[in-house]
């Protein structure tokens, strides 16, 4: 196995190509891919994805159950006590922050959008604690609004892979939604997230134990020995963590 792609020399045409053979490898590669927050509703995760700052969604998911069961509406979480609300919130961490947040959104929801949680991007960043990567991750999962989510994971394989040099996420989401259907939006970045948790690693990616490697310009940036590499493959609690 060795590099068979020279970026540098790649055309607008083939850069595409190849972006949606990776998307469609990683979906052989992890046909399970899918988000790991938990949650019933919209609002629901509108909530969960906010409290994943900063923390795991392992976490989350262990937190969100309560959090849920105590709040059922936008108007539960304008009113809510903020003592209470932040005892509730405090093992994801930034607490005081995230309690803010949700009883922020809780009063505009109520305030302007009859208490739902809007289906439209414009409206959804004007939230509290509401950017685009949070906004993304609604839409495609709650509404069905292709979106691509520009989390940690996404932003590096999307430079390893070459499809992008921007460090910025509004930009990196710009270079990715020119190069991917759109139809493809929202698993493609349910995909790269999962590829970036188990394999691709931020320190030591597992590249002689990854399936795309011939499509990778970066194949090499960790061990490609495949015994080596292989040690280096989380599994879904590992990666949860």
């Amino acid at each position: 196995m060795g590099i068979t792609v020279d970026a540098t020399a790649e055309t607008a045409l083939a850069r595409t190509r190849r972006a949606r053979r990776i998307v469609r490898a990683l979906g052989e590669l992890h046909p399970d891919a899918r988000i790991a927050l938990h949650f019933g509703n919209p609002l629901e995760l509108l909530v969960a994805t906010v409290l994943s700052a900063q923390c795991t969604d392992k976490k989350v998911n262990e937190v969100t159950p309560a959090v849920f069961a105590r709040y059922r509406s936008a108007a539960a979480y304008a009113a809510a006590d903020r003592d209470e609300l932040e005892g509730l919130l405090r093992p994801t961490g930034f607490f005081r922050a995230k309690a803010n947040s949700l009883i922020g959104i809780g009063a505009a929801l109520n305030e302007r959008f009859a208490g739902e949680v809007p289906g439209r991007l414009e409206d959804l960043v004007t939230l509290p604690g509401v950017g685009r990567k949070t906004a993304n991750v609604v839409l495609g999962h709650a509404f069905g609004v292709p979106g691509i989510t520009v989390d940690t994971h996404v932003g590096r394989l999307s430079r390893r892979f070459a499809l992008t040099s921007e460090t910025d996420p509004v930009r990196v989401e710009t270079d990715l939604a020119a190069l991917i259907e759109r139809r493809d939006w929202t698993i493609a970045s349910d995909r790269m997230i999962f590829h970036g948790r188990r394999i691709c690693h931020a320190r030591r990616p597992a590249c002689g134990a990854c399936a795309i490697a011939r499509m990778c310009p970066s194949f090499g940036a960790g061990p490609t020995e495949p015994l080596q590499a292989a040690r280096l493959v989380r599994g879904d609690a590992e990666a949860a963590r």
